[in-house]
């Protein structure tokens, strides 16, 4: 996507008040996808990836979810240990919305 796109639709977001809305359920999309990739990847039925994860088939359903966003961090780190997989998380300098202050 060309980024004069990105930045318009950004602006669009941000002054519908959506913003941050939009990228957490995008943030949330890629995890979602990269789980189902290394299950299939993997062979891992939901039921099998439960049953690592000492979960319900449901919160396994709910993670897989792109649309669900209650996923919390210890569900996360199940998964991804269920996985053989690493979860890295990382904070970055973000990006203030024009005309406001830090709190």
């Amino acid at each position: 996507m060309k980024k004069q796109a990105r930045d318009e639709l950004e602006e669009m977001f941000e002054e519908l008040g959506e913003l941050e809305d939009v990228r957490a359920l995008t943030r949330k999309k890629l995890l979602a996808d990269a789980l189902q990739k290394a299950m299939k990847k993997q062979k891992v039925t939901p039921a099998e990836m439960a049953r690592r994860m000492g979960t319900s088939r449901p919160t396994v359903y709910r993670l897989l979810d792109p649309a669900e966003r209650g996923a919390t961090l210890d569900t996360l780190e199940r998964a991804s240990h269920a996985l053989g997989l690493e979860l890295e998380i990382k904070l970055v300098p973000g990006t203030r919305p024009k005309g406001r202050r830090a709190a």
